[in-house]
């Protein structure tokens, strides 16, 4: 028996997600879909095509919707599902994904976008939800809430207006990712905020705040898969990360187990962008600002594509974590960084070599400068020397290299 979701692009019904009995995925493109005056494929991985797509290129790219590595486990144990089931998880919690679709069960038409359906959260309800979150991933089958999202670390999609938070109900987007502190990590909190906002003086980076519910801190990042209109409305962008679009399993996110590089994100860049040189510019400051921050994490699910129009350019920069400042992470660099992945020219060569200089010699004045401004707003941390710390010796040793280019 072949059982099968609906995969709804916005709100357009793209096709169906389909698993057979021995557990295989297939993926088949709805045949009014394709007839459609500017239908856009759901991914770059799955071009628009009347023949239906088999488990081996659907399964990375559907896998890659849910959550990563121990907050999967946690999640499927938690529903009673295998955490290998992918098509189960996202019966589940398939509604409101990152980009722009939803899989509901087939037949089933989505809530309208319109709905209001929003809990709005009190100190102590928000707490209490953000406690769950450790035994339930996104809470997951609970609470009316059908959302994912990847990544390993806890986090809830909710609605933001003001100072109120809201759980989305229905079929309301959401419009921010709240992230808690990671267990077992001091400071994550802190940490991320002090990199996204470092992130500022030269690279596109979602709009991040911090807030407490309770004794309970934790960032709210601003999605930018989701425009929020002057009438209230909210339009879904969509969006993919860089190994959905090249069919690579999220368990083998790391180059050194086949993950995606930086050749093979070029070659993504190149062939997908819209503007190639200029986003091509931009993954190579998003690499350097990883280095500079101390993020050895920064895999290929760490880079999108955001479609804002018919073809993707590259998404802003994202979940950024100085995991130096912890001793017991992985130094290694999730993504390498070595000579053959410069310009050829040396024209281009000169010019990026000079982008870089200025971006570790600006680093540090701003790093101290965010350091001031973090303790005379009271969100002072011990994580933030540490930071500054690793940023002070990068930044040197890369002022270093590029002095003898």
């Amino acid at each position: 028996m072949t059982h099968l979701l609906d995969v709804w692009f916005g709100e357009a019904k793209a096709g169906a997600l389909s698993q057979d009995d021995g557990g295989a995925l297939a993926f088949a493109y709805d045949r009014d879909y394709l007839g459609r005056k500017e239908t856009r494929a759901i991914s770059f991985s799955l071009p628009l095509c009347e023949e239906p797509y088999a488990d081996r290129v659907v399964r990375p790219f559907f896998s890659g919707l849910l959550p990563d590595e121990s907050a999967r486990q946690r999640l499927a144990g938690a529903l009673g599902i295998s955490e290998g089931n992918a098509f189960g998880l996202l019966e589940v919690i398939g509604g409101e994904c990152a980009g722009a679709l939803s899989l509901y069960p087939a037949g089933q038409t989505p809530p309208s976008s319109d709905d209001d359906g929003v809990e709005i959260l009190g100190t102590e309800r928000l707490e209490e939800l953000i406690g769950k979150l450790r035994d339930r991933p996104l809470l997951g089958g609970q609470e009316g809430v059908r959302l994912s999202l990847a990544g390993a670390q806890d986090k809830l999609a909710v609605c933001v207006e003001g100072e109120s938070i809201g759980l989305a109900k229905g079929g309301r987007p959401t419009t921010h990712i709240l992230k808690p502190f990671i267990q077992a990590l001091e400071g994550t909190v802190e940490n991320e905020l002090f990199c996204l906002r470092l992130a500022r003086l030269g690279l596109p980076v979602p709009a991040v705040e911090m807030r407490r519910a309770g004794a309970v801190s934790f960032l709210l990042v601003k999605r930018y898969d989701r425009v929020q209109h002057k009438n209230g409305s909210i339009t879904r962008l969509h969006q993919e990360d860089f190994c959905q679009a090249l069919s690579v399993p999220p368990e083998l996110k790391y180059e050194e187990e086949g993950g995606p590089g930086v050749k093979a994100s070029f070659d993504l860049i190149d062939r997908a962008t819209a503007r190639p040189a200029a986003d091509r510019l931009g993954f190579i400051r998003m690499l350097v600002f990883h280095y500079l921050v101390g993020n050895a994490d920064a895999h290929g699910k760490n880079y999108a594509l955001l479609y804002r129009e018919r073809v993707p350019d590259l998404a802003p920069l994202y979940d950024v974590v100085c995991t130096a400042a912890y001793a017991r992470l992985a130094k290694k660099l999730a993504m390498a960084i070595g000579e053959r992945n410069v310009p050829e020219t040396r024209g281009a060569q000169r010019l990026l070599v000079k982008d870089i200089a200025d971006l570790a010699d600006r680093i540090r004045g701003e790093a101290d400068a965010l350091a001031a401004e973090f303790e005379a707003a009271g969100n002072a941390h011990d994580v933030l020397k540490a930071i500054r710390a690793v940023i002070e010796t990068r930044a040197t040793h890369l002022l270093r290299i590029t002095e003898k280019v």
